[in-house]
Parts: structure tokens; sequence; C-alpha cells
């Protein structure tokens, strides 16, 4: 027994001869989302907090961090020989290919530009980011499961669905575990723990806190996904995203202490 994959189509509507997807849609939808979400969290502390004009001026910083550093780090962690050997393929965003760790250190790089160059402490922008990201990961992955991308492996779950481009036998649907647990999950966790006056009092735990829980909660999603092809298990053990998560559980470990201790308190 399995369920029946719902085939919905991946393109969302025509703008005349111009296809809009499901997965530009849940990109905008991430990116206008979390930027009202940041305003917010910035009123919660006026004094210490970024302003709300700051907030509004690092949303490009965020859109290039998240797109450049996403290609980019496809490129390099999934596709090195491909891109290798052609260059220009990076460019041609619409062939698909971003990886969450490569956005993850592009958006890390803008902040710790964009508040050197501003004047004001990182560690306060950077969590209010990190409580917002989330949003867009939830609304990434369901964009992932209509397009039947990244799919988990076989199994005999009585959830298990045969995806058009998986093969006859049915597998896990990873990528809405992702969304349940990357996405609504990790939401909920900050959503409490940047409420609370004496976490905002301490930059760097928030922020180290979805960095340490995004890590494991992939690492656990990886348990149930399908390895990518062109790479399958690395040492006959590991996928490529529990290696690239494991150096974002120590971080973010490192980083909640740091903040906890006070360490992260400087002002620019």
């Amino acid at each position: 027994m399995s369920l029946t994959f719902p085939a919905i189509d991946p393109v969302a509507l025509w703008i005349g001869p111009l296809p809009l997807r499901w997965y530009a849609l849940a990109y905008v939808a991430g990116f206008l989302l979390g930027w009202r979400y940041a305003l917010y969290l910035s009123g919660l502390d006026e004094k210490h907090n970024p302003t709300r004009e700051q907030v509004d001026d690092f949303l490009p910083w965020a859109i290039l961090g998240v797109i450049l550093g996403g290609r980019i780090g496809y490129a390099l962690f999934y596709q090195f020989d491909l891109y290798l050997s052609n260059p220009l393929e990076v460019l041609k965003v619409w062939h698909g290919g971003m990886a969450f760790h490569g956005g993850a250190l592009g958006v890390i790089l803008a902040l710790i530009i964009y508040p050197l160059v501003k004047k004001f402490n990182p560690f306060r922008l950077a969590d209010i980011v990190c409580a917002c990201v989330p949003i867009g990961l939830f609304f990434g992955r369901i964009a992932n499961f209509i397009n039947g991308e990244l799919f988990g492996r076989v199994s005999d779950v009585p959830w298990a669905m045969v995806f058009p481009r998986g093969g006859p036998e049915a597998r896990h649907p990873s990528q809405l575990y992702e969304a349940a647990l990357e996405g609504a999950l990790l939401f909920l966790i900050l959503f409490v723990l940047i409420r609370i006056k004496a976490v905002r009092d301490r930059p760097g735990i928030v922020s180290g806190a979805f960095l340490a829980g995004y890590g494991c909660f992939r690492a656990i999603v990886e348990l149930f996904r399908e390895p990518d092809a062109q790479i399958g298990f690395l040492f006959d053990v590991f996928s490529m995203g529990q290696l690239l998560s494991a150096p974002m559980i120590i971080a973010g470990v490192c980083l909640a202490v740091a903040g906890y201790l006070g360490y992260t308190e400087k002002r620019a």
C-alpha cells in the first residue's frame, strides 16, 4: 500500500509565454513573509535591535546571499565536475540546483559585511534573520514536493509515495519531513526563544539555536532522503547533507554558548 502522489503542475500559472513556477513563488513568499516578520521582530527591542530601515536595507543583501551562495554552493558541493567543465552553467539558474548550505554561507557573509558598514552589532541582526529563515525553508520544501524532487528512500510505510522520477517503488516523502522539521518546528522553537527577553538580551543564542537546530533536523531527515545520485554515500555511511550539517551543529552550539556567556554583546 502507498499513497498516490498528487500530480500538481509545477507551473502555477502562465504570464503570456512565461511560466511562473511554484518553486519561484516559494522564494517570493519566503522573502516577503520573512521580511515582514523581521520588521516585527526588530520592534521588540528598538533600543538595541537594528532599525526597520536597516532591516529594509538588508533585504537585497539577503536575497543576493541566498541566490548566489545557494547556486555556487550547489556547484561546489553537488555538481563540481559538471560545472568545472562548463562554468557558464552556474549562471543558468532556471535549470535548477540550489544548496541550502551554500545559501547559508552567502547570508552569513552578508550578515558580517552589512552590520560592519552600518556599525551595529551583527549578532542582533543575525538573530532576527535566523528566526525568519524557517519560513522560507517551509515553502521551499513544499515546492520540492510539488516538483517531485529530492524524494526519500524506498519504504513500505503507509504514507510512502511513488514519485514520477523515483522509479516504480514507493518512497518516503522526505520533502514533507523537512518542511515539518526544518520549517514549521524550527520556526516554533525560534518563535518562543526570541520572545524571551533574557534570550534577546544575549545576542547569538537564537542564531546558534537556528544553526544547531537546522543541522540536527537535516541530519535526521537525511536518514530517510535518497542521496544524490551523482554522489551517493560518503565513506559508505554519510550523505553530503549530513556531512555539511555537522559543522553547522558545532558552530551553532559554540555561538549559543558564546551568546549566553555574553561574548557577543559588544556593539559595533
